[in-house]
């Protein structure tokens, strides 16, 4: 085991959530134990007991208690290697750049940040976003690992702070775009259904909890149908709950085509000549950023535009 260390916070590294700035320094320490250390108040900032969802700021001073010999590895400095091929790509899906904010067009199937089992996910190629700058660029939301669209990146840790904030304050606005099997009863209307989250071998699913879970609103619209079918729907989400729109979607009978996870086998068409992957797209977000605001809009991953010709439906690109 280690001793206890103090680490300052860099001012890279400021506005990264604690358990992020752990992942980065240590990343071989597994999230499990780091939650515990958090929780028993082994991990403090400043000398304050802490969540492992805060965000520091840099110059504070972390706790960080004794580890495993082979999780004590600093690696926070140097950049990361990334793939020549992964490092293309991710400049080629750039849909905006300035010297505060960088949006992405995060492809359908890369995780936005590592975990059990996920060893390649964005977070390990964000240093082939920097385009010269001396910091690399932070995470400020998440999209699912199954849902494509806009992602947004701060380069400074000012902009961390502010776009976190108008994330936090519900000045962001999300529009997803997403193909779902059936047509809602309603052609607008609104969800409202706390969720939970439930454990399982198969990874987590979120749960509708009026006792136990925390507060979710989605509003949808139906933009087309083919029959009965499949309809396509622009979904608004004003909270932030993990897998928020695949839950809600399956609650009022029309889970997301694709998804098995929440629709089962009712997720997947029998003889239509589509993928069977997740269709849920993060379209269009809008956001203010130092007195400007900002609105990026996502082309249709290739699935998604494949399913929007098989059934007819004009999307514009």
């Amino acid at each position: 085991m280690s001793e206890v260390q103090i680490i300052k916070v860099t001012e890279e590294e400021g506005g990264t959530r604690l358990d992020r700035w752990f992942r980065r320094r240590f990343p071989r320490l597994g999230h499990g134990p780091l939650e515990k250390m958090v929780r028993t108040g082994q991990v403090r900032v400043d000398g304050g007991r802490v969540t492992s969802g805060q965000r520091l700021e840099p110059g504070q001073s972390v706790r960080v208690p004794p580890l495993p010999e082979d999780a004590n590895q600093d690696v926070s400095v140097a950049p990361r290697r990334v793939s020549e091929r992964d490092a293309n790509d991710l400049r080629d899906r750039v849909l905006y750049r300035d010297d505060q904010v960088i949006a992405i067009d995060k492809p359908a199937g890369l995780a936005v940040q590592g975990g059990t089992g996920t060893a390649r996910h964005l977070d390990g190629m964000l240093d082939a976003l920097r385009f010269g700058a001396p910091e690399r660029p932070r995470l400020v939301h998440r999209l699912d690992k199954d849902t494509s669209g806009v992602l947004l990146l701060a380069r400074t840790a000012a902009a961390a702070a502010l776009l976190a904030a108008a994330f936090k304050g519900r000045e962001a606005h999300k529009i997803y775009w997403a193909l779902v099997v059936g047509v809602p009863r309603k052609a607008q209307g609104r969800i409202r259904a706390p969720l939970a989250k439930l454990p399982g071998h198969h990874g987590e699913r979120m749960v509708v909890d009026e006792d136990e879970g925390v507060s979710a609103l989605t509003d949808y619209r139906v933009l087309d149908s083919a029959g009965d079918k499949v309809a396509w729907l622009e979904l608004e989400p004003h909270t932030g709950r993990t897998h928020q729109l695949r839950a809600h979607c399956a609650l009022i009978g029309t889970p997301i085509l694709g998804d098995g996870k929440y629709g089962g086998g009712s997720a997947h068409l029998s003889g239509a000549d589509i993928a069977r992957k997740v269709h849920l797209h993060a379209r269009t977000i809008t956001v203010p950023v130092k007195g400007k605001i900002l609105r990026v809009t996502a082309p249709l991953p290739p699935h998604m535009a494949g399913s929007f010709r098989f059934f007819g439906f004009e999307s514009g690109k």
